[in-house]
């Protein structure tokens, strides 16, 4: 199949699992995830009708942004784990960064952003995997707190990545609890936290039926990486 075919194939699939929730698929962000992949298999997905493109490391997408500017309607997500001497490459350039997963990141992302700040989403790693970065659940209510109040940026909602596992069913705890949890931290906040980023190739559908709003789908688009 081409990125194109796939493309449509993974926004049909989407809808579905949106009308199977009783949602919009216009409540969705799919977040193509185009890391490794070349710029033209970026040009390829954008032209299927992609508008929001997902890189892990800061060189990769601060490089593929320059090949592809001029295009006003690209959005870029920052997804991997930013370094903070990397942040000077990210902040103020993409849409979101999505795993931001301590205060002194975030304070770093708010000098770095800019006059127009800069949008973040507080990375919770529900699984207590040592390998993969994110705050616990537990500590997640402190660190909201200090997050929210740096000058620069937005806190606007949470991610997850849940243990890997064959069966996409295996995924529902860990996304049920995020939106749980987001739900209790947007009351203590006194805010609203409307972005819910989780799920990928394998669980994206069941992610969208426990609230997901972006997911961060790469295999399904573009294949295999190199």
């Amino acid at each position: 199949m081409t990125i194109a075919e796939r493309w449509r194939e993974v926004t049909a699939q989407v809808a579905a699992a949106c009308e199977r929730a009783g949602r919009s698929p216009a409540e969705v962000t799919i977040v193509a995830v185009s890391k490794t992949q070349p710029a033209d298999a970026v040009r390829a997905v954008r032209a299927a009708g992609a508008t929001d493109l997902g890189e892990n490391y800061a060189q990769e997408l601060v490089a593929k942004a320059a090949e592809l500017a001029g295009d006003p309607g690209l959005r870029w997500h920052f997804i991997g784990r930013l370094q903070r001497n990397k942040v000077r490459m990210v902040a103020g350039r993409v849409a979101l960064i999505h795993a931001v997963d301590g205060v002194e990141l975030a304070e770093e992302i708010g000098k770095r952003a800019g006059a127009a700040g800069q949008p973040i989403l507080l990375a919770v790693n529900l699984g207590g995997e040592a390998t993969k970065g994110g705050i616990s659940a537990e500590a997640a209510p402190a660190i909201a707190r200090a997050i929210a109040a740096i000058a620069g940026t937005s806190l606007d909602g949470l991610m997850t990545m849940p243990p890997p596992a064959d069966d996409p069913e295996a995924s529902r705890p860990a996304f049920s609890a995020l939106r749980a949890l987001r739900d209790r931290l947007a009351d203590e906040l006194g805010r609203p936290l409307p972005v819910l980023s989780m799920g990928m190739s394998h669980d994206f559908a069941v992610a969208i039926a426990c609230g997901a709003t972006h997911v961060r789908i790469g295999t399904a688009i573009f294949g295999s990486r190199s």
